[in-house]
Formats: structure tokens, C-alpha cells, sequence
């Protein structure tokens, strides 16, 4: 097999690809021989040894990626329900840049008849964090008025999706003007473009009285003001710290890190007792013991991309030896929609 390995944090020159033996699948696992893997923005923090979860449950060396799409090449023991040669798609916790995946059966579905392998990748990751977001932290109610940044990203995209087919209005926020048409196709009821100026006068006139929901994973840069623009009863709900990471170079800044870590706001319950607003705040990559909340998101988003309510990601394709390039390309901040590995997975063999 070939697979993506990182032996040390830093840039992008960290992801080596490599020659190693086929993992064999254990009891309840499946080894799938993929087609696809996604890249999320998850797998640059890993590489830069900042993800939590990564230290936690791998360590160093490791292979990043979380969606993975392909064909079973061989079921472990006490595994019945998949056989060798069918097309699967879903997630695994960590190890997903890689021509041969083993993993839990139970984190793994039947490919859709309404997603190709690449947009098959491009999905679970990005949809269940929208969907853990929005159905399985607050109660979602039609005609709740959100505010969505980066909505023209892959988790930004995956909410605005969510948010239209729960009848709420949406406003999302994009980084330039070319982006504006992607987030209107997904769902979003009106765009601001913040590289025009001042979005936040924007958005106070869209939503005078506050927003009902603000999905935040920006960091420093935005979280404070995102709390004020709540209005009562408001949920700021927070995915990820994206302006904690420069642009630029793929490396570790830790005088930005740490400037940004001293410019993050704290959110005083006292406070927000009396203000009638709440903080939510999580990381998928800590609930995979979730077996529940797993099944029960893959099962509505899969119902509902067969009713045609979801429409895959848009997904650019690289190939697997040209992970460095995707991530920088995704750091970048230019992407819409998913990037994708291609690992050529033409056969079991």
C-alpha cells in the first residue's frame, strides 16, 4: 500500500508518501481499497501537531485524513454484512491518506447511487459536522435567522444545505466576491462578501435584532463579534480556530498562535446568563465512542440525499502524491467546496 506519513510536525514538505505492508482488518473491522480520501482543514492542524485528537489517540509518526471512499478488499472477523468488491464510503479516525484503509465496518456505508467516489469522500466529514452542529447541539426551529462564515467552504457549504432544508434564513459569509454565487447555490438567502468592507454593519442591517444562530470556526478573528451579533436567546456555536493559522508558508507561527491564543475572547457565564446567550463548542474527532449520534446522523443525511434534499459537495481532485499541494492549495483560503485525493483505487488488488 501507499500512504501519506508524517514523522514530525511542520510544513508542507512533511507529508511523505510511502511504501507500506497492507494492513490487515481485525474483529469488526473492514479494509477498504479507496478510490478517494477528503481533505479537511483538520488535516493541516494535524500536520502542524496541533490537533488535540491527533496526539491523543495516534502520536507521531501519522497519517491524516478522516473520509474515505473505495471498495472492500477484505472483511475481518464477525463482519457479515460487507463483502469484497462492495463500494463503501465513510470516516476513520485518522489514516484516511492512504491507498488501503482498515477500519470499523460500523463507520462505513454503502456508496449512494447520488455520489460518485470523489464526492462520496468530499461528504462525511464536512456534513457530519454540520449536521452534529445544527440537530444534535441546539434544537433547530423554521425561520431561525443564521449567520454562516466561510460559507462558501465545505462545512459552510454542508450548513447552509442543513439550514434551508429546516426552513431557516440564512446569510452566509464569504472571503471574496467570487464566491458569492457558490454560497447563494447552496443555500444561503443573502451573501456578504467581506473583502468589501466593514461585513459586520452588513450583517447587523440583514438582522437587526440579532441572529438566532452563528456557526463560527474562525477564530480570534471573528468570535467576539459574533457573540454580540446574537440576538436573544442566540447560540454561537464554535467548530474550529482557522485565523490561528497564516496563509501562507505551511509552517508554525507561534507568535501568531500565541497572539491569537491572548486575543480570544472569554465568554463569562454570569454574563451570558444575563445577556440570554450561549457558547457551544466541539470536535468531532472526540466523538467516534458516539456510535448513536454516528448512526443517526449518517442514516438522515443519507435519507436525504437520496430524497435529492442534499446535493454533494463541488470537489477538486488531486492525486495522492500531490498532498502537500492540496493542503496548501486548501490553507490557502481561495478553495471552494471539497478537495480530494485520488488514490486510484482501479482494483483490489
Amino acid at each position: 500500500m501507499e500512504k501519506i506519513v508524517i514523522h514530525r510536525p511542520g510544513g508542507f514538505g512533511e507529508l511523505r508518501l510511502e511504501t507500506h505492508p497492507d494492513p490487515a482488518p481485525g474483529p469488526g473491522e473492514v479494509l477498504v481499497r479507496t478510490k478517494a480520501v477528503g481533505v479537511n482543514f483538520a488535516d493541516c492542524v494535524v500536520r502542524r501537531g496541533l490537533y488535540a485528537s491527533a496526539k491523543k489517540y495516534v502520536g507521531w509518526p501519522i497519517t491524516p485524513g478522516f473520509d474515505i471512499a473505495g471498495h472492500v478488499a477484505a472483511a475481518g472477523p464477525d463482519v457479515d454484512h460487507f463483502n469484497k468488491g462492495d463500494a463503501v464510503f465513510g470516516i476513520t479516525r485518522f489514516g484516511g491518506y492512504a491507498t488501503h484503509v482498515a477500519v470499523p465496518a460500523r463507520q462505513l456505508r454503502p456508496l449512494p447511487k447520488a455520489l460518485s467516489m470523489e464526492e462520496a469522500a468530499a461528504f462525511p466529514a464536512v456534513f457530519l459536522t454540520a449536521y452534529h452542529a445544527l440537530h444534535q447541539n441546539i434544537r433547530l426551529r423554521p425561520g431561525m435567522t443564521a449567520l454562516v462564515h466561510s460559507a462558501a467552504g465545505g462545512v459552510g457549504g454542508a450548513l447552509c444545505q442543513i439550514l434551508k432544508i429546516a426552513k431557516c434564513e440564512v446569510v452566509g459569509v464569504v472571503g471574496s466576491a467570487a464566491k458569492t454565487g457558490f454560497a447563494l447555490a447552496g443555500g444561503a438567502h443573502a451573501v456578504i462578501d467581506k473583502s468589501a468592507g466593514n461585513f459586520w454593519a452588513k450583517a447587523r442591517q440583514l438582522a437587526p435584532q440579532g441572529y438566532d444562530l452563528i456557526l463560527d470556526a474562525n477564530g480570534a478573528d471573528t468570535l467576539k463579534e459574533s457573540y454580540r451579533h446574537l440576538g436573544p436567546s442566540g447560540k454561537l456555536i464554535v467548530y474550529g480556530f482557522h485565523s490561528m493559522f497564516p496563509k501562507a508558508g505551511g509552517g508554525t507561527n507561534w507568535l501568531h498562535i500565541i497572539r491569537d491564543v491572548i486575543r480570544m475572547p472569554r465568554f463569562n457565564p454570569l454574563r451570558m446568563t444575563q445577556e440570554n446567550k450561549s457558547v457551544i463548542a466541539f470536535n468531532l474527532s472526540f466523538l467516534f465512542s458516539r456510535t448513536d449520534l454516528y448512526d443517526e446522523a449518517m442514516d438522515e443525511l443519507i435519507r436525504w440525499l437520496g430524497e435529492g434534499r442534499l446535493k454533494p459537495p463541488q470537489v477538486t481532485v488531486y492525486p495522492l502524491s500531490e498532498a502537500a499541494r492540496a493542503q496548501e492549495v486548501l490553507e490557502s483560503g481561495r478553495t471552494t467546496g471539497k478537495l480530494v485525493l485520488s488514490t486510484s483505487g482501479g482494483s483490489l488488488n
